[in-house]
């Protein structure tokens, strides 16, 4: 997202986090496709937009969301990742709209953004929260974008869940203590995640003009890359929360995320993918 990247990162670790975070930005694409689709066609646009925004846009969720919405649109996609932008770009490739996407690597953090044109539709999609200033990128987003353009901005309720309440059997619940856990970091270190970004955008100067909030359950039946989805999400919580959890629930967990295991997360059949979001579309004033 917005996390800087040093040039002279080499570190095998390093690596292996931004690649298993691409995976699960392409998971997430995947299994949510059917409800990201949901939200732009409810975004309550004036016209269609020629000229299209994506902060911090990830490996395109987003940007191919909107360019399967908006074919004649061109998109520029940002973000902090030149891995990400790799990859979006391949994506466009394969997908035939190279020429319809132009890749920015930016630090939205920065003071002065790069230019992106004067956009008429600028879509953040679980990227505000780690804006390290959001009143700023705020203010900057409502002074690049079109007088009669739109700001969608989604925001997480949080980490998705997966296991049923019940369960593993031997620590029923773990999974709500381990998200518990990872939200008192988040707490600390992504302070907006899950906010109410009304407000916000109403002080930097901009009108809500609609909010809609879009709940997710699906059945791991019905999509059998929920179960690596789910994986994913619980490696990524474990390597940040591992410290605050009690010793038998990271026992539990790692039982979990042993793909080798029995007990494996990838060979259960009462997995669904549970999770909220809210967009706010809002236009300047």
């Amino acid at each position: 997202m917005s996390q800087k990247h040093s040039h002279h990162e080499h570190a095998h670790p390093q690596h292996d986090a931004r690649n298993g975070q691409a995976e699960i930005l392409d998971l997430d694409a995947e299994v949510l496709a059917e409800h990201t689709t949901v939200i732009t066609r409810w975004l309550p646009l004036e016209s269609r937009p020629r000229r299209i925004v994506d902060l911090a846009c990830g490996t395109g969720a987003g940007t191919f969301a909107l360019l399967e919405r908006f074919p004649e649109a061109h998109v520029t996609a940002v973000d902090a990742s030149p891995e990400h932008l790799q990859r979006l770009r391949e994506k466009a490739r394969a997908r035939g709209v190279g020429e319809h996407v132009r890749t920015v690597p930016a630090d939205l953090d920065d003071t002065a953004w790069p230019d992106l044109g004067t956009p008429d539709l600028v879509w953040a999609s679980a990227s505000m929260h780690h804006m390290a200033d959001p009143d700023h990128a705020l203010r900057t987003v409502r002074g690049l974008l079109a007088p009669d353009g739109l700001f969608a901005v989604v925001e997480l309720a949080g980490h998705p869940r997966f296991l049923p309440e019940n369960a593993p059997a031997d620590r029923p619940g773990l999974e709500e203590r381990v998200h518990a856990a990872a939200d008192r970091l988040h707490a600390e270190h992504v302070p907006h995640r899950g906010a109410d970004w009304g407000p916000e955008l109403d002080a930097a100067g901009f009108a809500v003009a609609d909010e809609l909030t879009v709940a997710v359950e699906i059945e791991g039946f019905r999509n059998p890359e929920i179960g690596r989805y789910a994986l994913g999400v619980l490696q990524r919580i474990r390597g940040a929360a591992a410290a605050e959890l009690a010793e038998e629930d990271l026992t539990a967990l790692d039982r979990l995320l042993d793909t080798d295991s029995p007990h494996s997360i990838l060979r259960r059949s009462d997995l669904a993918l549970r999770t909220e979001r809210t967009v706010w579309a809002a236009r300047r004033f």
